[in-house]
């Protein structure tokens, strides 16, 4: 590989060099100093998970700065972690919700002794936040352990009880738990109670060698063993030792594998509910049963558990089920809502992929808007499709005027938004079959018709399919037209963005002087002339602003622009929404005979030839492959423009 400075050897001996700075050992006498000097030494699991998640920065998302965000959030907080950064989009609520929960449960609040329960729909992302803190914990500083100890056990456990407030003071740190059996075993028989001279060394989390990480799938209810939760006992060594000695444990359950880090339940309430009463004493007093006769181990474990809504329901209403559900945080994980943050989902899928992916401009976006459709329900106040641009934090014309709606309102009717409609999986699935059929170059129909045949195969309700259908072949068609308008306009419009930023500029000059009922001057000769209500006319028309309705929006446009002036921002055609889909669509009308006729031709003589590369050219500019532009035009010229 051209630039490489290091072989395979040296690459090898500088990793296990890293690693082995990172290693310590020897007595608990000296670890003792350790923890003088630096007493977050002694943190239990909730808090080093919660510093874990805080220590890659945490920052308010500007929101004066991202007017669509402005819109999304209105004036409440809103937080980045930088942990869960460029993985997570759309989900700003719900990692509040996480980190708060570790937050509380750090300073050892309630949450500290509660399970933090994930409940979402299929694919809305609640593994892979799990995945997340599984990464993040072995990512880590390692953790001292008692050398030897089955349960990596901290080693202030070591201390005796009626020591303990003393060495509370000395050290600056609070010390909880009990020695696990072993340990005590050890402690008496192999150092003679002398448990300054306990060997102790460092530890990293893996979730391979099941160090401080514990999983738990959904076990079979007609076998549901506890041994995978607490471990068991080792029958071949009964022959050596007696049923009540320490060495014939195993303990390798998941909550012996877990502890000093965290425990995950996967589809948690697959389980019987008996099953899960460990997880409860576990979780609230702290404490597991040991196999056999051997009394209790004190566990400290971050238990993180998740199934999908369904489950969810069917466990809460049965009120048998009080206890545990008293003792769970639930946080809803909803599928996104929100186009532009879906739109990244689906980048960040298709990069970590192998395909070499060439993508049409929008081919993402209309995948997208299939996916936030189906996830919203239905209201009065707007159709769905204007819900879906509020919820982007887009501004929506309504006669010419931003709508008053927002999105807050909105938010206020849908309760179960998010839990329901299509996961992110089906639509990547729906990627995956458009790059295979087509040689890793998409575009918005090609996803589209793989959408739709997979909508067509899928086994759901009637009414459900019909509405999914209705979405693709026809709202989502409708969008994609005007998507590809645009952008035919743009590539036949010379310069598109400077000619509307004239239009813009020529219609401010002339509005604040109808405004302010002043003459305008002439740029070139300073000639005074009356405001061209014409000019104005023909643009204001273009969103239906017409008669009496005209001079108000003229002084809102000014209104605002003024007002964007003082704030110091920079004014472009782009800067006040109505006018600049006038603008747009003022450009649009100008060449859209030309465009009907150059692209539905047949045969073009030499001038329509030139304009018609011209076009391909601009559209290739754009961010369009020469692999699907032929495509896209045909489809243009047989839906576009109607004869």
């Amino acid at each position: 590989m051209s630039g490489e400075t290091i072989d395979f050897a040296t690459l090898i001996e500088q990793d296990r060099a890293e690693r082995q700075k990172r290693e310590w050992s020897g007595t608990f006498l000296q670890y003792l100093e350790l923890v003088k000097t630096n007493p977050h030494l002694a943190d239990l699991a909730h808090k080093r998970m919660y510093d874990m998640m805080v220590a890659p920065g945490v920052a308010p998302l500007d929101l004066e700065a991202d007017p669509k965000a402005k819109r999304v959030f209105g004036d409440e907080t809103v937080t980045i972690y930088g942990f869960f950064k460029d993985e997570f989009f759309g989900m700003e609520r719900t990692l509040e919700k996480i980190v708060r929960y570790f937050h509380s449960a750090a300073m050892g609040g309630e949450e500290s002794r509660q399970v933090l329960y994930l409940m979402g729909p299929v694919g809305s992302g609640k593994s892979s936040l799990v995945e997340r803190l599984k990464r993040g914990l072995e990512d880590t500083d390692p953790i001292y352990t008692i050398e030897g100890c089955p349960i990596q056990e901290d080693p202030l456990h070591l201390i005796p009880r009626h020591l303990r407030l003393a060495f509370e003071d000395m050290l600056g740190a609070k010390i909880e738990g009990d020695l696990c059996p072993s340990c005590r075993w050890r402690l008496m028989n192999d150092f003679g109670g002398k448990y300054e001279t306990v060997p102790i060394k460092t530890l990293t989390f893996s979730k391979r060698a099941r160090r401080g990480i514990g999983v738990v799938p959904p076990v079979d209810p007609n076998n549901q063993d506890t041994s995978v939760l607490i471990g068991s006992e080792d029958i071949s060594k009964l022959d050596r030792y007696s049923e009540g000695d320490p060495r014939v444990l195993e303990l390798n359950g998941a909550f012996n594998v877990g502890n000093r880090g965290m425990v995950e339940f996967i589809e948690v309430f697959k389980n019987e509910t008996e099953y899960l009463h460990t997880m409860i004493t576990a979780t609230q007093e702290k404490f597991v049963p040991a196999p056999g006769r051997h009394g209790t181990i004190y566990v400290d474990t971050v238990i993180v558990a998740h199934s999908n809504e369904a489950e969810w329901q069917k466990f809460k209403a049965d009120h048998t089920n009080e206890a545990i559900l008293d003792r769970i945080v639930v946080v809803k994980v909803p599928y996104n809502l929100r186009l532009t943050e879906e739109v990244k989902i689906y980048e960040k899928f298709l990069r970590r992929s192998k395909f070499k992916a060439r993508i049409a401009p929008h081919t993402l976006e209309i995948a997208s808007m299939f996916a936030v459709l189906s996830r919203l329900e239905p209201t009065p106040k707007c159709d769905l499709v204007t819900k879906l641009k509020l919820y982007n934090g887009e501004e929506v014309l309504e006669k010419g005027r931003p709508k008053k709606l927002t999105s807050h309102e909105l938010r206020d009717d849908g309760k179960r938004e998010g839990l329901f409609g299509i996961s992110t999986r089906f639509v990547m699935k729906a990627l995956d079959t458009a790059l295979t059929r087509n040689d890793g170059s998409i575009h918005p129909i090609s996803v589209r018709e793989a959408l739709i045949g997979m909508v067509k195969e899928a086994d759901y309700p009637d009414d459900t399919k019909k509405q999914y259908l209705e979405f693709l072949q026809d709202t989502l068609h409708k969008v994609y037209l005007e998507m590809l308008e645009k952008d035919i306009t743009k590539a036949f419009v010379y310069s598109f963005k400077d000619q509307a930023e004239t239009l813009f500029h020529n219609y401010l000059d002339n509005a604040e002087a109808y405004v302010t009922k002043t003459k305008l001057k002439d740029r070139t000769t300073r000639e005074e002339m009356q405001p061209d209500e014409g000019f104005l006319k023909s643009i204001e028309e273009q969103i239906a602003i017409i008669g009496p309705a005209a001079d108000g929006f003229r002084q809102e446009v000014i209104a605002y622009l003024w007002a964007a002036t003082r704030r110091g921002e920079r004014i472009a055609y782009t800067s006040y929404e109505p006018l600049k889909e006038a603008i747009e669509k003022k450009l649009m009308n100008s060449v859209r005979d030309i465009s009907r006729i150059i692209t539905k031709a047949r045969t073009r003589d030499d001038e329509q030839r030139q304009k018609y590369d011209s076009m391909v050219e601009n559209l290739i500019g754009q961010g369009y492959n020469e692999d699907s532009i032929d495509t896209i035009l045909k489809y243009a010229a047989n839906h576009l423009w109607k004869d």
